[in-house]
């Protein structure tokens, strides 16, 4: 009896000690967190095509959260600043996505305004990047003879229109355009003074993402996506970064080997108690009804 007390006590503590790091101190860090003042509420239409980015799964393929520089090179992909919790204030639920089979779409309506682009990659990407294996959505337009009055005409390379007929459009296209569109979340999220601070420590020939985002990226097969800001450096690209790291630990491309090892302190601690918390809800649940022995009979005999 004593050791099933021991048991059950330890797991409860372990229980409670990775709740409470995983749930209740989350929770307490984002309760209150406000819209930032450039963040807008989704249109009908924006909802409308969220919902349709969902039914087809779109979360399954690309991420919404670009990281810090300190994990990764993901403002220098394009992708932009790194997420705040207030970027999320009007997701329910969020699409923060779990893997980058595509590139990340958080700033995609900065990167890609064009809607001519977006409604011909949706019909058919391999006409705009060579070599993509994003699938099409041919069943959210429709081939027709002749446009119709207020039938939205998809602007199509040369080659790719059925010929004599025109791709048209269907609604659920035009509002999916209009979410990734709305996907735009180059506003500041610092104090300006903390703004100032950090523009002075960039080197001179960075370029804000606002005035990158004016150009349209030009298709690049060999990075190995389809899309030119991919997951995947070049090996070159690589080597060079990790040559720039080692010759100055400082160097605003990367993380100092100090920044970079608390990073992987935390992202540690976080793997530890989400494991003991899994740990302690199985021993819990399963090993208490097994650890209790055999029932006695009434007389005292097994």
């Amino acid at each position: 009896m004593e050791n099933e007390i021991k048991l059950a006590a330890g797991a409860m503590v372990a229980l409670a000690v990775a709740t409470a790091a995983l749930v209740v101190l989350p929770y307490l860090q984002v309760r209150d967190i406000a819209p930032p003042e450039g963040l807008k509420p989704y249109s009908s239409a924006e909802l409308r095509g969220r919902q349709v980015y969902i039914s087809n799964g779109c979360v399954y393929c690309h991420s919404q959260q670009p990281r810090d520089r300190n994990l990764g090179p993901d403002a220098e992909r394009g992708w932009g600043r790194a997420s705040v919790p207030g970027d999320y204030f009007y997701d329910k639920p969020h699409l923060l996505g779990s893997m980058r089979t595509g590139p990340d779409l958080f700033n995609i309506g900065a990167r890609q305004p064009s809607k001519d682009w977006h409604l011909g990659h949706l019909y058919q990407p391999r006409a705009y990047i060579p070599g993509s294996i994003m699938p099409s959505y041919p069943y959210m337009f429709e081939v027709k003879d002749a446009a119709e009055p207020g039938d939205e005409v998809v602007k199509l390379p040369p080659g790719q229109t059925p010929p004599s007929k025109v791709v048209v459009a269907r609604s659920e296209a035009l509002d999916l355009v209009k979410y990734l569109q709305g996907m735009n979340h180059t506003y500041p999220v610092l104090p300006p003074t903390v703004q100032q601070a950090t523009a002075a420590t960039q080197p001179a020939t960075a370029i804000p993402l606002s005035s990158a985002s004016a150009a349209t990226p030009v298709p690049n097969p060999a990075r190995g996506h389809h899309d030119p800001q991919t997951r995947h450096h070049p090996p070159c690209a690589r080597a060079r970064k990790r040559r720039s790291r080692r010759a100055n630990p400082s160097c605003p491309l990367g993380s100092s080997r100090r920044d970079a090892g608390h990073g992987a302190v935390w992202r540690g601690l976080y793997l530890y108690l989400r494991t003991v918390w899994w740990r302690g809800a199985w021993a819990t649940v399963v090993l208490w009804p097994t650890c209790r022995g055999p029932r006695r009979s009434p007389s005292g005999r097994q």
